[in-house]
């Protein structure tokens, strides 16, 4: 396994709550950009730690960008001091694709498992999209492109997209496309050993978890799979009210 490095982190909650959780951004963006959902874990009486990930934010910069990599800080970050299993992680893209790898390669590390769009199998015409979308992102890392791109978001996500991609290492956002030449993590969907929920963006807008990739991942019975109408990539930032309801009714 590749040596972690120690995430920082930022958190919502009351520190001594019983139920924690550990949050995980998409690759160029960072910790603070999973607000939404910590701000809405925290209401409801949970304990939210977000990172940054490893050349993102204001994390280390290192010189492994390979999922398994990422996955290693992810088992590193502990949810306190007896290094007691996360309640939930949530994983946006990336962060959904490094979890998968933690929780299936580590069980017991968390109880349960929700996927935001996970880039759980990237095919060609994904991973190009991808590559165009962050070139543009660091091209112009400002707030007013940010708004010019997505002027319905709100300003939170405006600011700290425009942040994120200022703080992000673009060499280190490369690396993790080239280092990653599959980029396939369906065996360790296939292994997961909790109760897992992909929140799926609409493909009609765009999403990286559609087709027979559904299919592939459904067939561990502790998967399922619910998609946010209108919703692209990034559905807490493209539709944020609808996006946090399904989180909180699957969380019961």
């Amino acid at each position: 396994m590749p040596a972690p490095v120690t995430l920082p982190r930022l958190s919502w909650g009351d520190p001594a709550s019983s139920q924690r959780a550990l949050l995980v951004h998409g690759l160029g963006s960072n910790g603070a950009l999973m607000w939404r959902y910590a701000n809405a874990l925290a209401d409801a009486g949970w304990r939210a730690d977000a990172v940054d990930l490893r050349g993102h934010g204001t994390a280390p910069r290192t010189l492994d960008y390979t999922i398994p990599a990422y996955a290693a800080d992810l088992l590193a970050a502990r949810a306190d001091a007896t290094d007691a299993p996360w309640d939930l992680v949530i994983g946006h893209s990336l962060g959904g694709a490094a979890a998968t790898l933690a929780a299936a390669d580590r069980p017991g590390w968390t109880r349960r498992l929700v996927l935001i769009d996970p880039a759980i199998h990237l095919l060609p015409a994904d991973r190009e999209i991808v590559r165009e979308s962050q070139a543009a992102s660091f091209a112009n890392p400002t707030v007013a492109f940010v708004r010019s791109e997505h002027p319905h978001w709100h300003e939170h996500d405006i600011e700290l997209k425009a942040l994120s991609a200022q703080q992000a290492s673009p060499w280190a956002v490369e690396q993790t496309s080239i280092q990653n030449p599959d980029w396939d993590v369906r065996d360790a969907a296939a292994r997961l050993s909790v109760p897992t929920h992909i929140i799926a963006s609409d493909p009609k807008v765009y999403s990286i978890f559609a087709g027979t990739l559904i299919d592939e991942v459904l067939a561990n019975p502790l998967a399922a799979v619910s998609v946010i109408a209108g919703a692209g990539h990034s559905p807490h930032r493209d539709k944020p009210d609808e996006t946090i309801a399904e989180l909180l009714e699957v969380l019961g």
